[in-house]
Protein backbone atom coordinates (compact mmCIF):
# COMPACT_ATOMS: atom_id res chain seq x y z
CA UNK A 1 0.00 0.00 0.00
CA UNK A 2 3.42 2.06 0.28
CA UNK A 3 3.95 3.53 -3.10
CA UNK A 4 7.59 5.26 -2.87
CA UNK A 5 10.04 7.24 -5.97
CA UNK A 6 12.55 9.64 -5.91
CA UNK A 7 12.17 12.62 -8.49
CA UNK A 8 15.40 14.50 -8.77
CA UNK A 9 15.60 16.30 -5.14
CA UNK A 10 11.97 15.12 -4.43
CA UNK A 11 10.87 12.14 -2.74
CA UNK A 12 7.36 11.20 -3.14
CA UNK A 13 5.55 8.93 -1.16
CA UNK A 14 1.62 7.63 -2.07
CA UNK A 15 -0.82 5.94 0.38
CA UNK A 16 -2.61 3.72 -1.89
CA UNK A 17 -5.48 1.70 -0.31
CA UNK A 18 -8.12 3.92 -0.44
CA UNK A 19 -10.86 1.04 -0.03
CA UNK A 20 -9.78 1.62 3.75
CA UNK A 21 -9.40 4.86 3.58
CA UNK A 22 -5.66 4.41 3.52
CA UNK A 23 -5.39 3.12 7.36
CA UNK A 24 -1.98 1.79 7.58
CA UNK A 25 -1.48 -2.04 8.19
CA UNK A 26 1.27 -3.44 10.16
CA UNK A 27 2.73 -4.17 6.90
CA UNK A 28 2.27 -0.55 5.79
CA UNK A 29 4.26 0.94 8.80
CA UNK A 30 6.82 -1.03 8.32
CA UNK A 31 7.52 -0.37 4.61
CA UNK A 32 6.93 3.30 5.24
CA UNK A 33 9.59 3.55 7.59
CA UNK A 34 11.72 1.54 5.53
CA UNK A 35 11.71 4.16 2.84
CA UNK A 36 12.50 6.59 5.17
CA UNK A 37 15.23 5.01 6.61
CA UNK A 38 16.80 5.13 3.12
CA UNK A 39 15.89 8.32 2.21
CA UNK A 40 17.28 9.93 5.56
CA UNK A 41 20.80 8.43 3.90
CA UNK A 42 20.39 10.52 0.48
CA UNK A 43 22.07 14.21 0.94
CA UNK A 44 20.36 14.77 -2.74
CA UNK A 45 16.86 14.34 -0.98
CA UNK A 46 16.00 17.89 -0.60
CA UNK A 47 12.32 17.67 -0.06
CA UNK A 48 9.45 14.75 0.91
CA UNK A 49 5.57 14.84 -0.61
CA UNK A 50 3.09 12.51 0.86
CA UNK A 51 0.24 12.29 0.25
CA UNK A 52 -2.65 9.26 -0.41
CA UNK A 53 -5.02 7.86 -2.94
CA UNK A 54 -8.75 8.32 -3.28
CA UNK A 55 -11.41 9.96 -1.26
CA UNK A 56 -9.28 10.66 2.20
CA UNK A 57 -5.98 10.97 3.02
CA UNK A 58 -5.33 8.15 5.55
CA UNK A 59 -7.38 7.25 8.18
CA UNK A 60 -4.87 6.00 10.90
CA UNK A 61 -4.12 2.51 11.96
CA UNK A 62 -6.13 -0.66 10.57
CA UNK A 63 -8.23 -1.21 13.72
CA UNK A 64 -8.39 -4.76 12.92
CA UNK A 65 -4.67 -5.03 13.04
CA UNK A 66 -2.53 -2.29 14.55
CA UNK A 67 -5.14 -0.65 16.69
CA UNK A 68 -6.67 -3.29 18.61
CA UNK A 69 -3.96 -3.96 21.09
CA UNK A 70 -3.59 -2.89 24.58
CA UNK A 71 -0.03 -0.76 23.36
CA UNK A 72 1.32 -1.06 26.96
CA UNK A 73 4.79 -0.26 24.79
CA UNK A 74 5.06 2.34 21.84
CA UNK A 75 2.13 2.21 19.35
CA UNK A 76 3.95 1.63 16.08
CA UNK A 77 1.99 4.31 14.32
CA UNK A 78 3.23 7.23 16.21
CA UNK A 79 6.40 5.19 16.20
CA UNK A 80 6.38 6.06 12.31
CA UNK A 81 4.98 9.76 12.85
CA UNK A 82 8.15 10.06 15.24
CA UNK A 83 10.31 8.99 12.06
CA UNK A 84 8.51 10.85 9.63
CA UNK A 85 9.13 14.07 12.26
CA UNK A 86 12.77 13.48 12.54
CA UNK A 87 13.25 13.60 8.52
CA UNK A 88 16.22 15.77 8.00
CA UNK A 89 14.78 17.66 4.98
CA UNK A 90 11.00 19.16 4.99
CA UNK A 91 8.23 17.22 4.43
CA UNK A 92 4.69 18.40 3.01
CA UNK A 93 1.73 16.70 3.13
CA UNK A 94 -0.81 17.02 0.35
CA UNK A 95 -3.87 16.26 2.21
CA UNK A 96 -6.28 14.92 -0.59
CA UNK A 97 -9.43 14.02 1.24
CA UNK A 98 -10.32 13.23 4.70
CA UNK A 99 -8.07 12.84 7.56
CA UNK A 100 -9.46 10.77 10.91
CA UNK A 101 -7.36 8.85 14.05
CA UNK A 102 -3.98 8.79 13.54
CA UNK A 103 -4.11 10.35 10.11
CA UNK A 104 -4.19 13.11 12.02
CA UNK A 105 -1.21 12.48 13.71
CA UNK A 106 0.67 11.59 10.47
CA UNK A 107 -0.67 14.54 8.73
CA UNK A 108 1.21 17.27 11.80
CA UNK A 109 4.49 14.55 11.45
CA UNK A 110 4.55 16.92 8.71
CA UNK A 111 6.33 20.50 8.12
CA UNK A 112 3.57 21.71 5.91
CA UNK A 113 -0.10 20.83 4.99
CA UNK A 114 -1.62 21.73 1.83
CA UNK A 115 -5.93 20.77 1.81
CA UNK A 116 -8.49 20.49 -0.77
CA UNK A 117 -11.79 22.52 0.13
CA UNK A 118 -14.46 20.18 1.55
CA UNK A 119 -12.31 17.96 3.67
CA UNK A 120 -12.49 17.14 6.80
CA UNK A 121 -10.62 15.72 9.74
CA UNK A 122 -11.43 14.38 13.63
CA UNK A 123 -9.30 11.77 16.06
CA UNK A 124 -12.48 9.13 17.45
CA UNK A 125 -10.65 7.69 20.60
CA UNK A 126 -12.65 8.90 22.88
CA UNK A 127 -15.47 7.83 21.20
CA UNK A 128 -13.84 3.83 21.00
CA UNK A 129 -12.66 3.89 24.53
CA UNK A 130 -9.30 4.47 23.92
CA UNK A 131 -6.63 6.35 25.17
CA UNK A 132 -4.31 8.44 22.43
CA UNK A 133 -0.71 8.20 23.04
CA UNK A 134 1.44 11.21 24.76
CA UNK A 135 3.58 11.88 21.93
CA UNK A 136 0.75 12.46 19.50
CA UNK A 137 -1.57 14.08 22.20
CA UNK A 138 2.05 16.45 22.54
CA UNK A 139 2.53 16.97 18.65
CA UNK A 140 -1.14 18.17 18.30
CA UNK A 141 -0.31 20.73 21.00
CA UNK A 142 3.01 21.46 19.79
CA UNK A 143 1.42 22.21 16.28
CA UNK A 144 -2.05 23.24 17.24
CA UNK A 145 -1.92 24.48 20.23
CA UNK A 146 -3.46 22.88 23.52
CA UNK A 147 -6.77 24.41 22.88
CA UNK A 148 -8.05 22.94 19.40
CA UNK A 149 -5.78 19.89 20.62
CA UNK A 150 -8.84 19.73 23.69
CA UNK A 151 -11.44 19.85 21.07
CA UNK A 152 -9.75 17.33 19.26
CA UNK A 153 -9.48 14.86 21.73
CA UNK A 154 -11.65 15.44 24.79
CA UNK A 155 -14.76 16.32 22.28
CA UNK A 156 -13.70 14.08 19.72
CA UNK A 157 -14.67 17.48 17.57
CA UNK A 158 -15.02 17.26 13.62
CA UNK A 159 -13.21 20.34 12.09
CA UNK A 160 -13.96 21.02 8.34
CA UNK A 161 -11.90 22.16 5.62
CA UNK A 162 -12.31 26.48 6.68
CA UNK A 163 -11.83 25.27 10.31
CA UNK A 164 -8.82 23.27 9.69
CA UNK A 165 -7.44 26.58 7.88
CA UNK A 166 -8.62 28.21 10.82
CA UNK A 167 -6.27 26.61 13.28
CA UNK A 168 -3.24 26.43 11.19
CA UNK A 169 -3.57 22.45 10.50
CA UNK A 170 -3.51 23.35 7.09
CA UNK A 171 -1.22 26.42 5.65
CA UNK A 172 -3.47 26.45 2.65
CA UNK A 173 -6.34 24.88 0.52
CA UNK A 174 -7.18 24.62 -3.15
CA UNK A 175 -9.49 22.26 -5.32
CA UNK A 176 -9.02 19.57 -5.42
CA UNK A 177 -7.52 19.79 -9.04
CA UNK A 178 -5.11 21.66 -8.33
CA UNK A 179 -3.47 20.20 -5.57
CA UNK A 180 -0.84 18.03 -7.08
CA UNK A 181 0.36 21.29 -9.09
CA UNK A 182 0.19 23.37 -5.69
CA UNK A 183 1.98 20.45 -4.02
CA UNK A 184 4.83 20.74 -6.72
CA UNK A 185 5.44 24.42 -6.73
CA UNK A 186 6.15 24.50 -3.09
CA UNK A 187 8.51 21.39 -3.39
CA UNK A 188 9.88 23.66 -6.29
CA UNK A 189 10.57 26.51 -4.11
CA UNK A 190 12.07 24.08 -1.48
CA UNK A 191 14.16 22.54 -3.44
CA UNK A 192 15.71 25.39 -4.90
CA UNK A 193 17.55 26.85 -1.14
CA UNK A 194 20.44 26.21 0.24
CA UNK A 195 20.22 22.48 1.54
CA UNK A 196 22.31 22.53 4.50
CA UNK A 197 20.54 25.46 5.88
CA UNK A 198 17.49 23.78 5.37
CA UNK A 199 18.37 20.72 6.48
CA UNK A 200 20.42 22.58 9.67
CA UNK A 201 17.21 24.63 10.50
CA UNK A 202 14.98 21.91 10.48
CA UNK A 203 16.96 20.23 12.94
CA UNK A 204 17.32 23.36 14.94
CA UNK A 205 13.47 23.98 14.77
CA UNK A 206 12.90 20.47 16.37
CA UNK A 207 15.40 20.60 18.77
CA UNK A 208 13.86 23.77 19.93
CA UNK A 209 10.04 22.75 19.93
CA UNK A 210 11.22 19.21 21.92
CA UNK A 211 13.37 21.50 24.65
CA UNK A 212 16.80 19.44 23.28
CA UNK A 213 19.08 21.98 21.74
CA UNK A 214 22.40 21.37 21.50
CA UNK A 215 23.73 25.19 20.98
CA UNK A 216 27.32 23.86 20.36
CA UNK A 217 26.15 21.78 18.10
CA UNK A 218 23.75 24.36 16.59
CA UNK A 219 26.69 27.24 16.71
CA UNK A 220 28.73 24.09 14.07
CA UNK A 221 25.74 24.31 11.88
CA UNK A 222 25.89 28.00 11.81
CA UNK A 223 29.70 27.84 11.11
CA UNK A 224 29.28 25.44 8.35
CA UNK A 225 26.71 27.08 6.48
CA UNK A 226 28.54 30.35 6.52
CA UNK A 227 32.09 28.17 5.22
CA UNK A 228 30.02 26.39 2.69
CA UNK A 229 29.97 27.02 -0.80
CA UNK A 230 26.30 27.20 -1.24
CA UNK A 231 27.06 30.64 0.87
CA UNK A 232 29.17 31.34 -1.49
CA UNK A 233 26.72 30.97 -4.47
CA UNK A 234 24.10 32.95 -2.71
CA UNK A 235 26.02 35.75 -2.39
CA UNK A 236 27.45 35.91 -5.83
CA UNK A 237 23.43 35.19 -6.81
CA UNK A 238 22.30 38.09 -5.19
CA UNK A 239 25.27 40.24 -6.86
CA UNK A 240 24.69 38.69 -10.15
CA UNK A 241 20.79 39.44 -9.68
CA UNK A 242 20.51 35.76 -10.51
CA UNK A 243 18.47 32.48 -9.34
CA UNK A 244 21.25 30.69 -7.31
CA UNK A 245 22.16 27.16 -8.05
CA UNK A 246 23.04 25.35 -4.73
CA UNK A 247 25.06 22.01 -4.41
CA UNK A 248 24.57 21.18 -0.63
CA UNK A 249 28.35 21.56 -0.56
Amino acid sequence: MIEAEIDGPVGRIVLNRPEAHNALDRAGIDTFAAVLADWERLDTLRVVVLTGRGRSFCAGASLGEVAGGSFGGVNPLTALCGRLDAVPVPVIAALNGGVYGGGVELALACDFRVGVEGMRAFVPPAKLGIHYEPAGIARAVDRLGSQIARRMFLRAETFGADALLAAGFVDELVPADRLAARTDEIAAEIAALAPLAVRGMKRTLREIVSGTLDETAARARIVACFASEDHAEGLAAQREKRTPRFTGR
